[in-house]
């Protein structure tokens, strides 16, 4: 009965909601475990019924003789391979569409595609209402009330953090401002003039547009400003706390990518101690991204997850390359879905220098704690007389003094602290402020100039 009456509600989101409250949607997010399992193991068999109708996952299931009726624990889904991106690349576009796209099908979203054919999902009404229920939910979480007015600093159209938002603190009930992504004179000037409460933006761009306030001769701390949702790119606490000083603002965590629907699939709650993961929604699991074998609990592996509540295009086993681990102890919120700690980089994203396995959030980590030294650099990797090198370009604070011998007492201090971080010297270069090149986008970090690469 507790299975049916929560599959039910979640069908038709019309549930009104106690602001008063600190949750969204209590009977769901403070679940207990038991109950939560069951319904996890329903909603996997349902998914299994349905991907059966997709021209790939229809493949995979005969092959491996796979149904739904063969899936009678929870631990049974490691009889599914994992679906990659490449999967969905060489299925490309509407392989992996289980349903009736032209009948029912209301939205496509996907990837850039820049190094290929873009991943697509395909989504039906169902699956776009629980996608926005799910970010209300995590708005709610953080306080986010409908008396805020949300400004949303994401790209629109094909990208998901800007429909994403829109719709989901739409239906928390938010005055709400698509401003997208760029123009930073034009952000804060709505962020004044609208009395903006609160923004999303990833950690890069966060930190820029409190440079461009400053700019401006405007205090970044002096706006009506409380709230900063801030996910995207992969970021350290260091950095957080920085774009808090910076804003005089609470920032919190999010994770979510587009094959999972967007944002709204992980978010820290008012703790900001790691991000509550929505297991109604979705399977978590956590494997060794080698072996593909589940890790313990608290050890850091690759983040797999498969879809829950999606009609229109299930993924099942997703390997999303991202780092992370469950966080296994009962937050105090009172929610009871696991939490994931802060993405730490990806498996893809790992570079290799003199045979150590490096990732950028590494040398960031270290960066962060200058004050000297500002919010952009560039890693770049190349082979000098035959040698693996990595040079570290990293921009001066407007603070930075002009005193060489200063400068370089700063610079020898960063290369000492990062060869002990990372178990190789780089070159590291102190530039003016301004001269790495932006992006409004995702920061771009690494650029592999290797012959051997």
């Amino acid at each position: 009965m507790i299975i049916s009456t929560l599959t039910y509600i979640r069908k038709t989101y019309n549930i009104q909601q106690t602001m008063n409250s600190s949750y969204w949607e209590e009977d769901i997010e403070t679940m207990n475990r038991e109950d939560l399992q069951k319904l996890q193991l329903e909603r996997l068999k349902k998914t299994i019924n349905i991907a059966s109708n997709a021209p790939y996952y229809k493949k995979v299931f005969q092959q491996n003789d796979i149904s739904a009726d063969k899936i009678n624990t929870l631990d049974d889904i490691k009889k599914i391979p994992f679906t990659t991106k490449a999967d969905m690349r060489s299925h490309y576009p509407f392989g992996l569409v289980a349903g009736d796209m032209y009948q029912n099908g209301v939205r496509i979203h996907s990837s850039s595609g820049t190094t290929g054919n873009p991943t697509v999902i395909v989504h039906s009404q169902h699956d776009l209402d629980s996608w926005a229920n799910l970010v209300a939910r995590c708005l709610y979480m953080v306080g986010v009330r409908n008396t805020d007015v949300f400004q949303n600093s994401s790209g629109y159209g094909m990208f998901t953090g800007g429909l994403g938002f829109q719709y989901g603190a739409e239906k928390l009930g938010c005055l709400t401002v698509p401003a997208a992504a760029g123009n930073s004179k034009r952000q804060i000037k709505f962020i004044n003039d609208f009395g903006t409460t609160a923004v999303h933006a990833i950690p890069s761009y966060a930190i820029r547009l409190a440079e461009v306030f400053l700019d401006e001769g405007l205090d970044p701390k002096a706006t009506t400003l409380k709230t900063l949702i801030i996910g995207a790119e992969p970021h350290t606490d260091e950095q957080r706390k920085r774009i808090e000083r910076m804003l005089n603002v609470k920032a919190y965590n999010c994770f979510g990518m587009t094959e999972m629907n967007g944002p709204g699939v992980a978010f820290e709650c008012k703790n900001q101690d790691g991000m509550h993961i929505w297991e109604d929604c979705y399977l978590v699991e956590i494997i060794n991204p080698e072996t593909g074998e589940h890790v313990p609990d608290g050890e850091i592996g690759e983040l797999v997850l498969t879809t829950l509540d999606r009609e229109m295009m299930p993924l099942i086993r997703y390997r999303t390359r991202d780092l992370t681990r469950i966080i296994d102890e009962p937050c105090s919120c009172g929610r009871t879905h696991k939490r994931i700690d802060r993405i730490k980089g990806r498996s893809d994203d790992m570079f290799i220098i003199k045979g150590v396995n490096i990732f950028p959030m590494q040398i960031e980590k270290i960066l962060v704690l200058f004050t000297e030294l500002g919010s952009n650099y560039l890693i770049t990797l190349e082979t000098i007389n035959n040698q693996d090198e990595i040079i570290v370009e990293v921009e001066l604070s407007d603070l930075s003094t002009d005193n060489y011998i200063e400068l370089e007492k700063i610079r020898k201090e960063i290369t000492r602290q990062l060869k002990d971080e990372i178990l190789v010297t780089p070159k590291v270069k102190l530039v003016k402020k301004g001269s790495i090149p932006q992006s409004e986008g995702k920061a771009v970090r690494v650029k592999d100039l290797r012959n051997n690469k």
